[in-house]
């Protein structure tokens, strides 16, 4: 969930920016300093009012899911383990027929699994979406407010950031918004 909603900050964080067509008149060349700023997405993520309950949310209902999945599983190693103790004594069209109703069986466990995740993964995205807007919608207003051009999140996946001044470091802004906003 937080890898996530991690890549879901990287991508508020880093908007796509079209090129302005360069000013015209006398003021053209007095253009000002590019400014920048970066986030600590996973600081935010964890500091975020709301997240904690919708993790242990997520975390409660996947682990349904995955109950479920080890039954199945159990319920198909129960019958190979039969299976193999009787195919011995089994015909060939009666082991042919046992070998059918296992795969029917591993595929219906696979499919069902399938469908769990997918379930999963809505799930996450229910109850991350209210908290991905807010955050969202934090950064975009303090990237308006204070000028700055771009917002990059120093917990990025490929690691956009190398090495940063610590002034340039928002988090506490964010996270003070998003705190006054509850």
């Amino acid at each position: 969930m937080q890898r996530f909603m991690l890549f879901a900050l990287a991508a508020v964080a880093v908007p796509t920016f079209a090129f302005a067509q360069a000013p015209q008149g006398p003021s053209a060349g007095l253009a000002g300093p590019l400014k920048i700023a970066y986030i600590n997405s996973r600081e935010i993520l964890q500091r975020t009012p709301g997240y904690t309950a919708a993790e242990s949310t997520y975390t409660k209902e996947v682990e349904g899911f995955r109950s479920e999945v080890q039954k199945l599983q159990q319920q198909l190693d129960s019958a190979v383990q039969a299976f193999d103790q009787q195919s011995i004594a089994l015909s060939p069209a009666a082991r042919q027929t046992k070998q059918k109703d296992l795969q029917a069986m591993q595929q219906r466990m696979e499919q069902r699994t399938n469908e769990l995740q997918d379930r999963a993964r809505q799930r996450e995205q229910e109850l991350l979406q209210p908290i991905q807007a807010r955050v969202s919608s934090v950064i975009q207003g303090i990237r308006a407010e204070m000028n700055y051009a771009l917002i990059l999140d120093a917990d990025a996946a490929g690691g956009l950031i190398a090495a940063a001044d610590p002034a340039l470091n928002i988090t506490a802004r964010v996270l003070q918004r998003l705190s006054q906003a509850q």
